[in-house]
């Protein structure tokens, strides 16, 4: 067996790839995570990073998962068969695509939506406190026992880290009993797994082998979660596992259920086009009323986080905030602040949770927030999704002339505890007020842990660009909740400067304007194929901009759509290297002065540069920060990182910006891929253009397409709609 791919994918667009079913791909909005898990080692010289503290911040959170799946009904005894509404629901899907009428008693009627609640809410149970450290990986003979099995069903022995990462202790035995287990480990697909299968069990490896129909159930399902979707409608699971030559996709769901590894929901649309089910019989003529209703599978960890997300934002919508200030106080504040950030203090005021759009330049009306909030007495904090965020927002923050501009933090930090106001007694966040920049970046996950994390009465702004690329991870919590409309909604009518703010702000309505450059502001390079494009860009970052612009090459950003390919990442930073900062790579492909980006976790990039290397492991600097990361985890949590894709830079901006748009990235170009990546550069912009019309034509019609999510039927029957 082939060792699996290193990554998830090489286009960082996340178009769909062949191993997610047909209608659920996604654009590059879906981020494609890296296959390999996300480092756990890794601290600063005080001894704790932030990056460590995130991952034991995880451990919490999964440990709170368990707990709410403990809370729900008793689990089906394992290898049982579906019965009950489970079952019912996969019958009445076969039998509406079958043109048949589907069981009554798989969708029962609606039942009437709860009044608004009084704001007493029951008591919230807190995430416990984090640990000190990360958890600790597996040892060096957990590691070789792995190896062995791997080597004996013919896999990379390489694999064993991460495998005994992935399925803990007990990983020989596990494989040994399922060899298809081998799928849970990134980077692994079915034709892989069914190889291991056949070398370890013979001929009882058998493509209708029921551990086989589970394995490809959950791969599909952690498939579409890498592209974006909290779950799968029901019809495009059993197609996928179709094509993937499951001989029965209905068994293998029903298996996966009954083991518990995946969830069933039927959720009620508005919709035409989806399966239509029963609600009751009709007076008098014996015809059954009917409304459309989708049913979805997914995997219980995105299910979880989803419903606690919306249990926690309803808490919030109908609550009534703390009264931190009178009213005249906060009138007083929005009077002397200017437009939007004026009627963002006023929204503030009245309301637990607002959310606030805008590009770079309406970063000023959170930070008036910010300011007013403080002048108000309020423990008021902001976080942003990068360290390069964080220091952007507390430069706007000071020139407001705040006092203490301190407050300012990254999402990762915070929740961690490794930076922002620590908690209170009952494991709440200690604040009144928490604003939260690059909104669009947050997972169901995050964003679960976030207001879970919120105590009673504290108020929680939601800001961000609406345009940019969605998050890495599943979910699309901010564009739910601005279609949503539960809470106010403040849209900044700040545009950004200049002609780079103009032809941004262009192509976010979906026109590629013809902007008038005169400082050489934005600079087109044609270029013919894919070397060429790679040698175009390495003498613009290297010399052109330096000379032209005044930009040096350590401020300057690339931005590709992929990692693989002629002109994706890894060889545009191999080139750059070579250019800006040769060597022989002595520290596992890495030489000090490197740019680097250091992923401590999926869906995090953080640029930074190489200081040393010694037997602790390598020794970054991110962000004024000093992080160590073991040798061992180097390989899968740091790359080199003069060009990035657009989602490992979203969250960031230098002065200049490099877009590369080699000629076999003309299909995967999205309108949020393409106002992302043009939207890095603060003074210059050069794009190295070998796509022709492909790039107007994206910009104009490729948007953003649809992830599957469950939040806004969650939210829909607990808040009423904001007027």
């Amino acid at each position: 067996m082939e060792a699996p791919a290193a990554e998830g994918g090489d286009e960082d667009t996340g178009q769909q790839s062949d191993s997610a079913p047909a209608q659920e791909g996604d654009d590059d909005t879906g981020g494609r995570r890296e296959a390999a898990p996300a480092a756990k080692g890794g601290g600063d010289t005080g001894g704790r990073s932030e990056a460590a503290a995130e991952l034991a911040a995880q451990e919490v959170e999964r440990e709170r998962i368990e707990r709410r799946k403990a809370e729900k009904a008793g689990p089906i005894d394992a290898g049982a068969k579906l019965s009950g509404t489970a079952a019912d629901l996969l019958a009445a899907v076969r039998a509406v695509e079958s043109g048949q009428k589907p069981p009554a008693t798989a969708f029962p009627g609606p039942e009437p939506a709860p009044r608004r609640p009084a704001p007493a809410p029951a008591p919230v149970r807190r995430p416990d406190p984090v640990p000190a450290g990360p958890p600790p990986g597996p040892g060096p003979d957990a590691v070789a026992a792995v190896a062995r099995v791997l080597t004996e069903g013919g896999a990379p022995a390489s694999l064993a880290a991460q495998t005994a990462e992935t399925l803990g202790e007990e990983a020989p035995s596990l494989l040994r009993e399922d060899p298809w287990r081998l799928l849970r480990v990134a980077g692994v697909r079915p034709e892989q797994a069914d190889g291991f299968a056949r070398a370890l069990l013979g001929a009882d490896g058998r493509p209708d082998d029921e551990r086989r129909g589970r394995a490809v159930v959950c791969w599909l399902l952690e498939q579409a979660a890498l592209a974006g979707h909290t779950a799968l409608d029901l019809p495009a699971l059993l197609t996928a596992l179709t094509r993937y030559g499951v001989p029965d996709p209905d068994e293998a769901v029903q298996s996966a259920l009954a083991e518990g590894e995946a969830l069933v929901f039927q959720d009620a649309l508005d919709e035409p086009g989806v399966p239509v089910a029963p609600t009751g019989e009709a007076d008098g003529e014996g015809e059954e009323e009917e409304r459309p209703v989708r049913v979805l599978v997914g995997l219980e960890r995105y299910a979880l986080a989803e419903e606690s997300l919306a249990d926690g934002l309803a808490r919030l919508i109908t609550s009534v905030p703390k009264q931190d200030g009178s009213a005249a106080e906060w009138e007083r504040a929005s009077d002397a602040a200017e437009g939007a950030a004026a009627e963002l203090i006023r929204a503030v005021a009245g309301h637990a949770l607002v959310l606030h759009t805008g590009a770079e330049a309406s970063l000023a009306e959170p930070a008036a927030l910010l300011t007013a909030a403080h002048t108000l007495g309020l423990r008021a904090w902001a976080a942003a999704h990068t360290p390069v965020g964080r220091e952007r927002f507390a430069a706007r923050v000071a020139e407001t002339g705040a006092t203490d501009p301190g407050t300012v933090t990254t999402l990762a930090a915070l929740l961690s505890g490794a930076h922002g106001p620590g908690r209170d007694p009952d494991g709440a966040l200690d604040l009144d007020l928490l604003i939260v920049l690059d909104a669009p970046q947050l997972d169901v996950e995050g964003a679960a842990l976030l207001t879970e994390s919120l105590p009673d009465g504290a108020r929680l702004v939601l800001a961000g660009d609406p345009a940019v690329l969605w998050s890495a991870g599943p979910g699309r919590v901010f564009a739910d909740l601005l279609a949503a409309r539960h809470c106010p909604q403040i849209a900044s009518r700040r545009p950004d400067p200049g002609p780079l703010g103009e032809l941004v702000s262009g192509i976010g309505v979906g026109e590629l304007n013809q902007v008038e450059a005169p400082g050489k502001e934005i600079v087109i390079v044609p270029v013919r194929d894919a070397g060429e494009a790679v040698h175009r860009t390495v003498q613009l970052v290297a010399d052109s901009v330096p000379r032209a612009i005044g930009v040096p090459a350590e401020e300057t950003v690339v931005v590709t759509p992929g990692h693989g390919g002629a002109a994706g990442t890894r060889a545009l930073n191999a080139a750059l290297k070579e250019r800006l900062n040769p060597g022989p790579g002595r520290f596992g492909g890495f030489d000090p002065g490197d740019r680097i980006v250091h992923s401590p976790t999926p869906g995090r990039a953080d640029p930074g540069t190489v200081v040393t290397a010694d037997g602790d492991g390598l020794h970054l600097a991110c962000a004024g920060e000093r992080i160590v990361v073991p040798q061992d985890r180097v390989a899968r949590s740091v790359r080199h990182g003069w060009a990035l894709t657009a989602h490992q830079a979203v969250g960031s901006r230098w002065p200049a910006a490099v877009v590369v748009l080699p000629g076999d990235a003309a299909q995967t170009l999205t309108r949020p891929w393409i106002y992302t990546a043009f939207g890095r550069a603060d003074r210059h912009l050069s794009v190295v253009h070998g796509v022709e019309q492909a790039l107007p034509r994206a910009v104009a019609e490729a948007t953003a397409k649809p992830r599957t999510t469950r939040l806004p039927a969650l939210l829909r029957p607990q808040i009423p709609t904001a007027d």
